[in-house]
């Protein structure tokens, strides 16, 4: 190994005459990406980078596709089966995904995850030319496996890559790109129907389209290097087990919940965190909205959460405040949004039921509608609202430790009663739930948890995470994951604000 030239960058703020050295061979040879110096392809922000634009393909495309309410269609009640199924088989694997990632590796568990989302887009295609519930049921069963393995990859990778000091900043990088997906697959129904201006459901251009994008996003997972190939700008490496077998990750997977049980606190707000998807895109996109105006709102949707990614990043990473203190304050920010933005929801609500946009003399809110304004930037401030909690929740995750092991296990059980919760409220918008009842078990659910969540937050978040705490449970040693010069001054805590 040699060493390289030094240089100062977000990530390795503190370096000296030289950096650590790295492994030899091409994906650690160092080249110039715009203002950042010594990339290198197995690099964090770059292995992060490939990810994101996986996600852009295929999570991305779904999600622009299920903003449009019922996946497109006019009858919200196919998409709703589908996601039934979907969410319930993403409930099942999603516990165990991370067992399934440490095992097989980030790089295959994201490309096989691919796959669902393109077959996912197939089945609504067919559906509008033949009648194929069962296809249909199959395909959103597939894609919940597919799911459960995608997110838990991508979940340990944006968690367990990133330097300490820079998790916040590597989670607005990654929800920016990804849903700038989503804004781009917004634009593609909002182009097809720009002059339909009634509530019907979508070209099959607008399918085939989808389709085509995920597929490519299920190509591009295979060119990602596995965690173990990874070198931060500090020289270390991500924590793995060296030689994982089922039984060892199974083992890890109840360890995880055995040493540090309080994480049960957490579990609230992973069941909530995509329970309001379904109200406020089949209760309100989907029910009170023409077809352009769907897909406008949509659009306006996902790039709030660019926006709010941007600047919540930075201020969870913010030096001046330590770590426990960010904690708290993010916590606290996170209530009070919850009242205000769910407030001026209930305030909205109350304009209208299920009965009186099923009526037949309903007409669909246009974006030319008087008094339009008000629901758009309802719906964007919901949008925004849906990155600061994720943003929130998977930054507290990432500051319970560094162990890429470890946070797979918690990002299968966050993606696990993540879409145990979704497929309970689609069962419940399948059963005509009164949009007012939906509402008030997002707003109490929402802010109910965050009040669980707060001991963990309050006294379980630490300013740094010693190496040796990470490395427990693991075959690892210091020696393998840190470079002699680090080692001392990682054990002291030093340089992790």
């Amino acid at each position: 190994m040699e060493k390289q030239p030094a240089h100062v960058t977000a990530d390795n703020p503190s370096a000296s005459v030289v950096d650590p050295p790295r492994p030899k061979g091409w994906m650690y040879r160092s080249f110039n990406v715009g203002s950042w110096s010594t990339s290198w392809y197995a690099s964090p922000r770059i292995q992060l980078g490939m990810v994101a634009f996986v996600c852009f393909l295929c999570p991305g495309m779904f999600n622009a596709l299920s903003g449009l309410g019922g996946g497109g269609k006019s009858d919200a009640y196919l998409a709703d089966n589908m996601n039934v199924a979907l969410y319930s088989t993403f409930a099942v694997v999603g516990f165990s995904a991370g067992t399934f990632v440490n095992r097989l590796g980030v790089r295959l568990a994201l490309s096989f995850g691919g796959t669902g989302y393109t077959l996912y887009s197939i089945s609504l295609l067919v559906s509008e030319h033949r009648y194929v519930p069962a296809f249909n049921i199959f395909a959103g069963a597939y894609l919940g496996v597919c799911a459960g393995l995608l997110w838990a990859a991508q979940g340990t990778i944006m968690m367990s890559y990133p330097p300490e000091q820079n998790k916040g900043r590597y989670f607005a990088w990654f929800w920016c790109i990804f849903n700038v997906g989503a804004c781009i697959g917004s634009l593609i129904p909002l182009g097809e129907n720009i002059h339909v201006t009634t509530n019907k459901t979508v070209s099959d251009g607008t399918y085939i389209a989808f389709i085509v994008l995920m597929f490519a996003g299920a190509c591009l997972a295979l060119f990602l290097c596995d965690a173990d190939k990874i070198v931060r700008p500090d020289g270390s490496h991500v924590i793995l087990m060296k030689n994982p077998s089922w039984k060892t990750e199974i083992v890890g997977l109840y360890d995880t919940l055995r040493s540090e049980p309080y994480i049960i606190l957490l579990f609230p707000m992973f069941w909530s965190s995509n329970w309001f998807y379904i109200y406020q895109q089949n209760g309100i996109n989907a029910a009170h909205f023409n077809t352009r105006t769907k897909a406008l709102n949509g659009f306006l949707y996902w790039f709030a959460q660019i926006v709010a990614a941007v600047i919540l990043g930075p201020l969870l990473d913010v030096e001046r405040f330590r770590r426990s203190v960010r904690a708290k304050l993010a916590l606290i920010s996170l209530f009070v949004l919850t009242m205000v933005i769910w407030g001026g929801g209930y305030a909205w609500q109350r304009h209208y039921t299920r009965e009186t946009v099923a009526a037949d003399d309903f007409v669909p809110t246009d974006w030319k509608t008087p008094g339009y304004v008000a629901p758009m930037f309802l719906y964007f401030f919901y949008g925004m609202y849906d990155a600061i909690w994720q943003g929130i929740v998977y930054w507290l995750m990432g500051a319970l430790g560094n162990s890429g092991r470890k946070l797979a296990n918690l990002a299968g059980f966050y993606k696990g009663l993540q879409s145990a919760g979704s497929a309970v409220m689609w069962s419940l918008d399948r059963d005509k739930l009164p949009f007012m009842s939906e509402l008030a078990s997002n707003w109490g659910l929402l802010s109910g948890s965050i009040l669980i969540a707060a001991p963990v937050v309050f006294f379980k978040i630490k300013d740094s995470i010693p190496v040796e705490e990470d490395l427990m449970g693991t075959d690892e040693t210091v020696e393998d994951v840190l470079p002699p010069g680090l080692i001392e001054q990682k054990r002291e805590g030093q340089g992790n604000p």
